[in-house]
């Protein structure tokens, strides 16, 4: 509705007084009426702001369940779930997809990984396969024990335990850089539990020498992670294309990485410089399970002559290299990964 202005209701101004009462003009509080209809927008803009504020401030006081809730969400993607279970003395976080009647894949992460990794993954297998991807004990939210050994043998014993708690033997074993070390430490030592083995950026071999062995084998961790900028940093060097971690996200990550800083020194330690570090290469020969070696040409972590070094050991693998990605095909091309295991399980 539209105010008529006092200049508009105003009747002339006779000499005389009128017959009729004069119209006043309109009190301020009529002429304020009609600023009363942009109160809601108001109350919806102040109350928008309200949650806006509170959102920013749990995320800055609890960026980890922030970070928990991109990985529901990506578990959803994926239709995974989160189960628990005991073996080798350890507590173990794992994530399972896929239909129960399907061929079993089992998925291992590498070095300062988590079982979370393997999710662009499994969203493009979790039809045709069965997947469960563990949290190795010490990582991610698996049961991390002060003074047990994390190396890779110590390793590789758990992990032949608890794929003897599976109902059926993998139709593939897939490792990632350090958890390609302990699969073909396995495959090595236990060949009765596996029928394939993937090798994914796996470490336990020589290479052509890169900035990142170079400063492993001066004692450094070229992972470490304190800050964000550290964080940016170590994502240059995984990733030939570093994905956006915005805020809260990034403080929860840098978070969880510096308080694993010293676990992680004393991980890099053995699986990087101690004796077991290159055992690995000394028994390739013993690998009887046919073998995928997959890899990224742009690899800044374990150069991609690493692949040659384990197909001239190995009785019988495949070889697939990819373009235009570093250190983690498994996160930055699950597609064309996802293509590469599917060809190699598919029936001659």
């Amino acid at each position: 509705m539209r105010w008529p202005s006092p200049a508009t209701t105003r009747s002339p101004a006779p000499r005389s007084r009128p017959c009729w009462p004069r119209p006043r003009p309109p009190r301020r509080r009529d002429r304020m009426k009609p600023r009363r209809a942009a109160r809601p927008r108001k109350i919806v803009l102040a109350a928008s702001l309200g949650i806006a504020l509170g959102v920013v401030g749990f995320a800055a006081s609890a960026p980890e369940k922030v970070l928990q809730a991109e990985f529901a969400r990506q578990r959803w993607l994926a239709g995974a779930e989160l189960t628990q279970v005991q073996v080798a003395g350890h507590r173990w976080s794992v994530l399972e997809a896929g239909d129960a009647d399907k061929p079993l894949l089992v998925l291992v992460h590498g070095f300062v990984g988590s079982k979370e990794n393997w999710l662009p993954l499994m969203r493009e297998l979790g039809k045709s396969y069965r997947l469960v991807a563990p949290d190795l004990p010490g990582w991610g939210e698996s049961e991390r024990q002060a003074g047990a050994d994390y190396g890779p043998v110590a390793q590789m014993q758990r992990l032949a335990e608890f794929l003897r708690t599976l109902p059926a033997k993998p139709a593939l074993l897939v490792g990632h850089s350090m958890g390609g070390q302990i699969v073909g430490l396995l495959a090595a030592r236990q060949p009765e539990l596996v029928e394939r083995i993937s090798l994914m950026s796996s470490a336990g071999v020589t290479f052509e020498e890169n900035a990142f062995a170079n400063a492993v084998l001066a004692g450094e961790n070229p992972y470490q992670v304190t800050s964000r900028g550290e964080l940016k940093r170590f994502l240059g060097i995984v990733f030939a294309d570093p994905p956006f971690v915005p805020w809260p996200a990034n403080e929860a990550l840098v978070r969880r990485r510096r308080a694993d800083a010293g676990f992680e020194q004393q991980v890099l330690e053995q699986i990087g410089r101690g004796p077991d570090a290159l055992v690995l290469e000394t028994e390739l020969g013993n690998i009887r399970a046919p073998a995928l070696l997959l890899w990224c040409r742009d690899d800044k972590v374990i150069d991609v002559s690493a692949a040659e070094t384990f197909r001239r050991g190995l009785r019988e693998s495949t070889t697939v290299l990819l373009s235009g990605c570093g250190h983690m095909p498994l996160m930055a091309q699950p597609r064309q990964v996802a293509e590469a295991v599917t060809a190699f399980l598919a029936p001659p």
